[in-house]
């Protein structure tokens, strides 16, 4: 990025200033009319500019051209130099948004103390900036399994580079806090993190949330891309993206500039993209809904998200980190969860995932009367609990059964759930169940239950030739 751009219509006028910036240590960019301005603006953003208000032979003089610099760079200070200098002009500079007016024939000490001067504020507005920034909710990751760690180990990896990424996983597995996690890591931390959500933007208007819009009336709207400039855009659920606009981000990605709708000016953002989606994408391109060249650029490094249902381990964390959440942010009570009621949570099925479960602890703390231990009798009645007798509510399908299938089909199921439930390790299962290890391998192997390795950890479930 040049610091200073110069614009006036004398060519010796703004190499005169350009010669006295560069022996300050200043790097200047010239132009000598409102096109080449606007070129040198669109493709790379000064730091600080010096504008001559009146610009012969232009489509725009300087107080259009601050009011299109001031709608699309807001943070880049504008000063205005002018030969015909009068208290109205300089007011009306003022009032749109210039830094300061100095009239020509100009003192240069004059004009270098104002540059220092509009140059540390636009530095100070920057550090601001980010660290309003850093003080935003980042991507907090919780969990102890070795499906967590695995996740972890490939974000870290990601982090300091630039590559696009690609998050794969169920819905509610937490692919948009990865991608945040991802930012908050990186060097563009400092930057904003713009969503672009694909699936609940209406198609005909997504090209104009993406790119923008300018005209008479309106003026200049920027889109969610330049929005992101210098930061990160998160494409979720990337796959609901309609075929048209597909084609054109292809392009933003290959050239890093695009042209608003009803604009010919060309826009240059540097973005990095992370995208993610449920579904499969390769199926998607034999259908002819995503196109294959992008999802060439978007998926340089595929990382899979892994479901609840694959890190079981972390529920009592995401639980506590879920408690102590909503105490801070909604004052709901601070609660601790009882051993009884982790353990049927990590039995259960968890279909929305994480987001499931972080549904399921508010509305816990928001109905519960009392500030002791969460116990399992509080779990929401549409998942499997026990009956207020303590007797433990028997399935339609097990009641079917003759005693020896009944209890076979119940100790299957029981152990598949208490092995999932600690990731696969059998000597914690066998210390829960009141089991010797070496008795709890053979019932294992007498109910066909087998186990293997699956997203760094491990899981258990029915032998093919068993079932």
């Amino acid at each position: 990025m040049s610091d200073i751009l110069i614009v006036d219509d004398e060519r010796d006028i703004r190499e005169l200033i350009s010669d006295i910036l560069q022996d300050e240590g200043y790097s200047t960019a010239l132009a000598g009319n409102s096109d080449e301005a606007m070129e040198t603006i669109n493709q790379d953003p000064p730091a600080l500019m010096v504008l001559d208000i009146w610009l012969k032979d232009s489509r725009m003089d300087g107080i259009d051209i601050l009011k299109t610099v001031k709608r699309d760079n807001p943070d880049i200070p504008i000063i205005i130099i002018s030969g015909h200098g009068n208290i109205e002009i300089a007011v009306a500079a003022i009032k749109q948004g210039a830094y300061d007016f100095i009239e020509k024939p100009f003192n240069i000490d004059q004009l270098l103390v104002v540059i220092r001067r509009a140059m540390e504020t636009s530095r100070l507005r920057r550090e601001n900036s980010a660290l309003r920034r850093k003080d935003s909710p980042g991507g907090e990751m919780v969990g102890i399994s070795a499906a967590f760690r695995a996740l972890l180990s490939q974000l870290d990896k990601v982090t300091k580079s630039n590559g696009r990424v690609m998050l794969t996983g169920p819905a509610g597995a937490g692919k948009e806090l990865a991608a945040r996690y991802i930012h908050a890591k990186s060097n563009r931390a400092g930057a904003p993190f713009v969503v672009v959500g694909c699936a609940s933007i209406d198609a005909e208007r997504m090209e104009e949330v993406l790119f923008g819009r300018e005209g008479a009336e309106r003026g200049i709207e920027q889109g969610l891309l330049e929005q992101a400039h210098g930061g990160v855009i998160y494409f979720d659920e990337v796959a609901d993206m309609p075929i048209g606009t597909q084609s054109k981000i292809l392009r933003v990605l290959v050239d890093q500039q695009f042209i608003r709708l009803g604009g010919s000016d060309k826009v240059r953002v540097d973005i990095r993209v992370i995208s993610s989606t449920n579904r499969n994408l390769e199926a998607e391109i034999a259908a002819g809904r995503f196109r294959q060249e992008l999802f060439h650029r978007l998926n340089v490094v595929p990382i899979a998200v892994p479901s609840l249902e694959d890190r079981r381990e972390d529920i009592p964390e995401l639980v506590a980190h879920f408690i102590a959440m909503f105490h801070r942010t909604q004052g709901l009570p601070l609660r601790e969860i009882s051993a009884d009621a982790v353990a049927l949570l990590q039995t259960l099925p968890w279909p929305g995932n994480v987001r499931q479960l972080k549904n399921l602890v508010e509305r816990v703390l928001i109905l519960g009367d009392g500030t002791g231990p969460i116990e399992a009798g509080e779990l929401p009645s549409d998942s499997p609990s026990t009956e207020d007798d303590g007797r433990v509510a028997m399935p339609p399908a097990l009641a079917s059964l003759p005693l020896r299938e009944a209890r076979e089909a119940f100790e299957r199921e029981y152990l598949l759930a208490q092995i999932n439930r600690f990731g696969g390790n059998i000597s914690r299962t066998a210390h829960f169940v009141g089991m010797e290890r070496s008795a709890l391998h053979r019932k294992l192997k007498s109910l066909g239950v087998v186990t293997h390795a699956k997203a760094s950890g491990r899981v258990a479930e029915l032998d093919d030739e068993a079932s």
